[in-house]
C-alpha cells in the first residue's frame, strides 16, 4: 500500500541530559533504516535540550512531545500546548497513551479534543488506542477500540497527520506482547473501522502502529504482518536495541 513504516521511542518519565546524550549517541550512530520515519517522545523539560542536540546525521529522526493540553495558552498550571511543542521545533506529540488514559483518569473527550486542537495547530499526532486485560478476557477488545476511535473521528477533520498506535494495555510494560497474529487480527479490524466510519482512502493510508513490550527479539516477526505499520517503543527505546527496531522491517 505504500504506508511509510514508523518506528516512535517513547521515553516515559525517564532520562537525563547525560543519558539523552548517549541516546542521541547511538542513534546517530545507527544505522537507522533511511525508508523508516523515527519519532522520539521525550519528556516536556528536555524537549528544547533534544532538539539542540540531535545530530544532522539522524534526517529521519522527529522529537515529540508525549502529552499536551487542548487549548493554545491559558491558566493551566503544569500543562504545555501545541504552540509551545511547535515553538521549540518539534513536530509530534502522543495523545491518549494508556498511561494518561488509565493512570491520569483521561477521558475519550478530552483526548480526542486535544488530539483536534494539535491537528488545528499543524502538529502530527500519534494517537494511541487499547484495551485492558479484562476487557480483553471479556471479549470487548473491539467495543473498546471502535469506542476510543469513534471519540477521535469526531474531532479529526484532515487524517493525514495522524498516526495510530494500537496498545494493548496489558502488554505495555509487561513483557507479555501480542502474537503477531493477535496484533495483525485488531490491526485489520481498526482498518475496517476507518473505511466503514470515515472512508476507504483514510483506511489504505492510515500508519497503525503496535506498542507493546516491542524488542529487539520480537519486533521483525511483528514487521512482516500487512497491518503493523511500525511501533511505538517503551522501555527499549531508551536501549541500543532500538535501532534493531527501528530496522526490522529490512
Amino acid at each position: 500500500m505504500g504506508r511509510k513504516f514508523i518506528v516512535g521511542g517513547n521515553w516515559k518519565m525517564n532520562g537525563n541530559k547525560k543519558g539523552i546524550d548517549e541516546i542521541l549517541a547511538f542513534l546517530a550512530e545507527g544505522p537507522l533504516d533511511p525508508d523508516v520515519e523515527v519519532v522520539i517522545g521525550c519528556p516536556s523539560i528536555y524537549l528544547d535540550y533534544v532538539h539542540s542536540k540531535l545530530s544532522p546525521n539522524c534526517k529521519n529522526v522527529a522529537i515529540s512531545a508525549q502529552n499536551c493540553y487542548k487549548v493554545a495558552k491559558g491558566a493551566f498550571t503544569g500543562e504545555i500546548s501545541p504552540a509551545m511543542i511547535k515553538d521549540i521545533g518539534a513536530k509530534w506529540v502522543i495523545l491518549g497513551h494508556s498511561e494518561r488514559r488509565n493512570v491520569f483518569n483521561e477521558s475519550d473527550e478530552l483526548i480526542a479534543e486535544k488530539i483536534g486542537h494539535s491537528l488545528e495547530e499543524g502538529l502530527h499526532v500519534i494517537a494511541c488506542i487499547g484495551e485492558l486485560l479484562e476487557e480483553r478476557e471479556a471479549g470487548k477488545t473491539t467495543d473498546v477500540v471502535f469506542r476510543q476511535m469513534k471519540a477521535i473521528a469526531a474531532k479529526v477533520k484532515d487524517w493525514d497527520k495522524v498516526v495510530i498506535a494500537y496498545e494493548p494495555v496489558w502488554a505495555i510494560g509487561t513483557g507479555k506482547t501480542a502474537s503477531p497474529a493477535q496484533a495483525q487480527e485488531v490491526h485489520a479490524q481498526l482498518r475496517s473501522w476507518l473505511t466503514d466510519n470515515v472512508s476507504k482512502a483514510v483506511s489504505d493510508n492510515m500508519r497503525i502502529m503496535y506498542g507493546g513490550s516491542v524488542t529487539a527479539a520480537n519486533c521483525k516477526e511483528l514487521a512482516k504482518e500487512k497491518d503493523i505499520d511500525g511501533f511505538l517503543v517503551g522501555g527499549a527505546s531508551l536501549k541500543k536495541e532500538f535501532v534493531d527496531i527501528v530496522n526490522a522491517n529490512k
